[in-house]
């Protein structure tokens, strides 16, 4: 006698639920494990954790800071490149900032709490604070010199056209210095916390200023990877570094940069991506061949 339909379907159902629970559920992860532990995968499956003295400093997957307790940089390390994710390099928060190009104004509220600096002042306070580490010129085109975007809200008799009625350096506050004193004759103000010259009317004009078309601090180290969580600098801003860690390690400069080479991985398949250079297998090599004075 054969069974209804209905319970006919209901049992084919029932099979194919205890087939693929088996085969994806149970096989595949299992086969998966079992190919993380085969010899040169096996580091790689544990997260690529590197270990000194006999205790973990990291993965040479996932970035991280070489910073003080007050966040500050340590001089005589290799310093990676900024961090969006979470409080920096935070593997549980990874992101990027998502903000482009246009975000050249600072958000800032009557709360400085509130406030949030856009792209263009990062770029522009990070390469400051890089070039003075490094002792090189941090200046870069649209910034101003105490580090924020060089950009005016620029106000029209008739909107957007018209004579110059009045002109703000929208992301400069009290007790700051305008970074130009006057646009088209009008004198420039500094911004007022909360007030919104977007929405108030403002043209805004970012000004390139006078600095170098080729800044000397690369890139990489003013702007944050799409993960937040790149473990590698360019070799670029590796070299801008170099004078500086052989200076504080005692060391010959040319002896740091054979290190930096040797850590130093070209394009993948000789043609994707860039060369990179690992900081923290870096600044443990450094260890190991110059240890701290």
């Amino acid at each position: 006698m054969r069974p209804p339909t209905w319970l006919a379907q209901h049992l084919a159902a029932l099979r194919a639920l205890l087939v693929l629970t088996a085969l994806l559920g149970l096989a595949y992860p299992l086969a998966l494990v079992a190919a993380g532990r085969l010899p040169g995968l096996d580091a790689r499956a544990d997260g690529s954790l590197v270990t000194a003295g006999g205790r973990t400093v990291g993965s040479a997957f996932i970035g991280q800071a070489f910073t003080d307790a007050d966040g500050n940089p340590v001089p005589r390390y290799f310093q990676s490149r900024p961090s969006a994710a979470g409080d920096g390099y935070d593997p549980t928060a990874t992101a990027a900032s998502n903000l482009g190009p246009e975000s050249v104004v600072d958000a800032r509220t009557a709360d400085p709490a509130g406030s949030a600096p856009s792209l263009l002042t990062q770029v522009c306070a990070r390469s400051r604070a890089v070039g003075a580490l490094n002792g090189v010129d941090g200046r870069r085109p649209y910034c101003t010199a105490d580090g924020v975007g060089a950009v005016l809200g620029v106000f029209h008799r008739d909107g957007f056209t018209g004579p110059v009625t009045r002109v703000v350096s929208v992301n400069q506050t009290a007790p700051a210095t305008p970074f130009v004193a006057t646009w088209q004759g009008v004198a420039v103000e500094l911004a007022r916390p909360g007030e919104d010259y977007v929405a108030a009317g403002a043209v805004i004009v970012p000004v390139r200023g006078d600095a170098p078309a080729d800044p000397a601090v690369p890139a990489d180290a003013v702007t944050a990877s799409g993960s937040g969580l790149d473990p590698h600098i360019s070799p670029a801003y590796a070299e801008l570094q170099v004078a500086r860690v052989a200076r504080e390690r005692g060391a010959d400069p040319a002896a740091v940069r054979r290190l930096v080479a040797a850590h130093t991985t070209g394009r993948a398949l000789g043609f994707l991506g860039e060369s990179g250079v690992n900081v923290l297998e870096l600044n443990l090599a450094l260890d190991r061949r110059f240890p701290a004075r």
